[in-house]
């Protein structure tokens, strides 16, 4: 197995809150674009007619397409940490805070069976350069340790199962939601990421 592209030496890519409204465009269609196809099945001609500018206007904002997907992933896993934060001050009870967590993938499924953009990155993981499999592992990362910390507390208070550690239901629980989305899409089934992640709360659930 070869090795995974990496961007060269000294090269500093743009952050998501750096950049131009223009350029903001650009990543919105490249999102888009993701989530639907991947990261090897869209060019900078699909984001071209997206946002209908010619492609050397898409190049001017990002020289390249992986500097592109740096900023897509850097800004979703921003989006939803912002959405985590909501989740915790809306509600309390560790089992609600986790029903809600499965309407953030619900909502993505919901528009046309779009996957989570950094699921639909994690699939490509071999191929994708270095720089977006940060970002990608960064996602992760962020959402496992934030489903760890709920769980956690669920099982102090004796609202959850105490059988499994927390990382391995929090891993369990992620999985099952990306995987949902997945075969949701495939099959076109009708029961989406919510009411799956729905029971395998109440499994978890005492």
């Amino acid at each position: 197995m070869g090795s995974r592209p990496s961007k060269e030496h000294g090269v500093k890519f743009k952050h998501f809150s750096e950049i131009s409204e223009p350029a903001e465009r650009v990543v919105d269609a490249a999102e888009d674009l993701v989530q639907r196809f991947g990261y090897t099945g869209f060019s900078y001609d699909d984001v071209a007619r997206l946002v209908g500018i010619k492609k050397p206007g898409i190049h001017h904002h990002f020289p390249r397409k992986e500097e592109l997907v740096v900023v897509v992933a850097q800004r979703y896993t921003h989006r939803f940490r912002e959405e985590l934060l909501a989740i915790e001050g809306r509600y309390q009870s560790p089992v609600d805070r986790l029903l809600a967590y499965t309407e953030l993938f619900e909502r993505t499924y919901r528009q046309d069976q779009k996957l989570c953009l950094c699921g639909m990155l994690g699939a490509e993981m071999a191929s994708l350069p270095d720089s977006v499999a940060v970002e990608v592992n960064r996602f992760f990362s962020v959402n496992l340790s934030w489903l760890a910390e709920v769980i956690e507390r669920g099982q102090a208070e004796g609202k959850i199962i105490d059988s499994q550690n927390a990382n391995a239901l929090a891993e369990a629980c992620l999985s099952i939601l990306e995987g949902a989305m997945i075969v949701g899409r495939g099959v076109g089934s009708v029961p989406g990421p919510a009411q799956v992640g729905a029971i395998f709360i109440s499994s978890i659930s005492t």
